[in-house]
């Protein structure tokens, strides 16, 4: 478990790199569409809580 915001932040982003990697595969082969959407759904709530107002922790 993170033990800091900044932690936490670094965690999020691994996940944003992974997902717009898979993105990557799943546009050059032509994914559906219903994967593409839900990639693009994933990529928007790990921005919904790297960005989020109030940060995590008020220090």
């Amino acid at each position: 478990m993170p033990t800091n915001e900044k932690e936490y932040n670094g965690y999020l982003l691994d996940q944003l790199h992974a997902l717009k990697r898979i993105k990557k595969v799943a546009l050059r082969i032509s994914a559906d569409e219903e994967l593409m959407e839900a990639i693009d759904e994933e990529i928007e709530n790990v921005n919904e809580k790297l960005y989020q107002k109030p940060p995590l922790i008020q220090e």
